[in-house]
This record gives C-alpha cells, structure tokens and sequence, in this order.
C-alpha cells in the first residue's frame, strides 16, 4: 500500500467515524479493533481530526478491516498470511460481486457485469477456460478475497468444475454470502440451500434486478450493497446516472434513516446534484417521503487543516 494511498483511505475512515459516532463512541470502536486510545486526547474539537491521529500508526491490515466494516470502497484486500494486495478489478465505490461461471458462458457474464453496474455492483468475471497463469491464480485468489459477494451461475457442467467449486468453496468458508443464478441446471451439494435467482427465459437486466434484490434482501449485504449505491450515486458525474440510481435508491421500501442521512449529506457536496434542479428536487421529495428533513445538518466540522484555526 503506497503512502497517499493509505492517507487517501485513513481520510475516508475518519470522515465516516466522524458523520457516525462520537468522541466515546470513536474510542471504544477502534479500542476493540485493537488500538490504543487511553493517552490520546483531541488536538482539535474535531472527530476527523482525532480519528486520523488515532489510525496515524494502525497497520494496513486494521485500516482495511475498519474500511470494510465502515462500508467503505477500496482497491485492498488482506491474503490469508496477512499480505495486503492491491485489487485492480474492483471499481471504487461499488459492491463487489464475483461471478463465477464456465468459460462457455464468459459472453453471457460480460453482459451480466455490464448489467449490474446500474446498480452500483461492480462484478468480477472468473475464467474457467485454460490452465490460469500464476499471476491469473494470484488475481482469481485476491478477487475472492476482497468480494461482498458470490453468485454462481449454475448451468448444466457447472458440478463438475473444479475452479467453480474451489471459488463457491472459498465464499462458505468466509461466511460471504452466495447466489445461485440457474441456467438449465439446479444448484447442487452446499449452495443448494441459498437463494436462487431463475435464470431460465429471462433477460439479462431481469437476472441482473434478480441478484440486486437478493443482496437487498440479504442482512449479509444490504447495508454494504445500499451504502455503495447511495455513494456511487452522488459521486458519478453523470446527470442520467445519478437520477437513474435515486429512482432505484426511492425503489427500495425500508430505506434505513442512517443511508437517508448519507444520501442527503453527500448530495449536498455532489457536484451533479449542484447543478441539477430536477435531480436536487427528486432528492427533496425522496427524504421528505421518507420523513428525513431535509435541513437537519449536522454541526460542521472542519474539512480540511484550512479550517483549523492555529
């Protein structure tokens, strides 16, 4: 991990521990997490300011846990021995969904992945097709251990594949969970008892809304998947985009208040909702429906060391 980019991903962690807890709330989270707190005082009145100091000496492997349970997109995972790696397939801010298929169907996956990005899931096509390179192994093996989440697309050979079944494999081991997608075959032996989404006369954007409302449904990945859809949906430049994702985000029955909160704060540093009145006014109607005022801001802090006076 290069230093800016651990300052970059610190930074990112401080601002979420700041929008989410408080001094003791900080304290006692990154105490679990392992790190000490008990001589720290704040320098600064500043939650983002004190979360930095205290993640200042904090190993990369502690820095990438709290991002991932912080929701936070990154472009890191931690190997099994510890080793920290850098992902270059994962796109920032979006849920991070491996697809595990045969070579014959790799065309049919390459749509699916396109399909998905609606939704802010960012999908990691694996090959089945030659013997992997070394280098192709390492990125297979980053890949499943850095994903939100598994979905196999089962078809007729799948069972008797033995890179489907080590990649299923991985994701029961870690707990992480796992779609079946069916495509003329049933999912066998442990993936059998998920949820399976129908693939059979479908579209691929039917599949694609398939595995969306799987994870939406799931308490494994709806925080995850929610948190990265609201983010990628204030962060995209593009007008269209983020108007289609607020109509998908307004889709969603039970919206949290906490992800409501992070729509509305984020939006209101977003560029595109700046210069966009009907996508600032969809945004409007959106929280009040949801009963989340829409001039609750919290107390700012400072945003940057310009801010801090000396």
């Amino acid at each position: 991990m290069r230093g800016i980019d651990r300052f970059e991903l610190v930074d990112k962690i401080a601002r979420e521990l700041q929008s989410r807890m408080t001094f003791e709330d900080i304290d006692q989270y990154l105490a679990n997490m392992g790190l000490s707190t008990k001589a720290r005082h704040p320098t600064y009145n500043s939650k983002w300011v004190y979360s930095k100091e205290l993640l200042s000496g904090a190993p990369p492997q502690i820095i990438i846990q709290i991002a991932n349970e912080l929701g936070i997109a990154h472009g890191f995972t931690v190997a099994p021995a510890g080793l920290v790696t850098e992902s270059r397939y994962w796109e920032p801010n979006h849920f991070r969904l491996f697809l595990s298929h045969l070579s014959s169907f790799k065309a049919k996956a390459g749509a699916l992945r396109l399909s998905l990005r609606r939704f802010a899931i960012s999908a990691f096509v694996a090959h089945e097709d030659i013997e992997p390179t070394r280098e192709w192994q390492d990125e297979i093996e980053a890949a499943l251990f850095s994903m939100d989440a598994l979905a196999a697309i089962v078809t007729p050979k799948f069972v008797g594949s033995e890179w489907a079944d080590q990649e299923v494999g991985v994701a029961i081991g870690r707990g992480t969970l796992v779609i079946p997608v069916m495509r003329q075959a049933t999912p066998h032996g442990f993936i059998g008892k998920f949820q399976a989404v129908n693939g059979n006369g479908k579209s691929v954007a039917q599949v694609a809304r398939g595995i969306f409302d799987t994870l939406l449904s799931s308490a494994l990945t709806k925080s995850r998947l929610l948190t990265c859809l609201v983010d990628a949906t204030v962060l995209d430049p593009t007008e269209g985009t983020a108007a289609s994702r607020l109509k998908l985000l307004d889709s969603v029955v039970d919206l949290p208040k906490a992800i409501l909160e992070r729509l509305r704060d984020g939006a209101g540093r977003a560029p595109v909702f700046g210069r966009s009145p009907g996508l600032s006014k969809s945004l409007e109607e959106l929280l009040q429906s949801r009963g989340v005022p829409l001039g609750a801001v919290r107390a700012p802090e400072p945003q940057s060391d310009e801010d801090i006076p000396f």
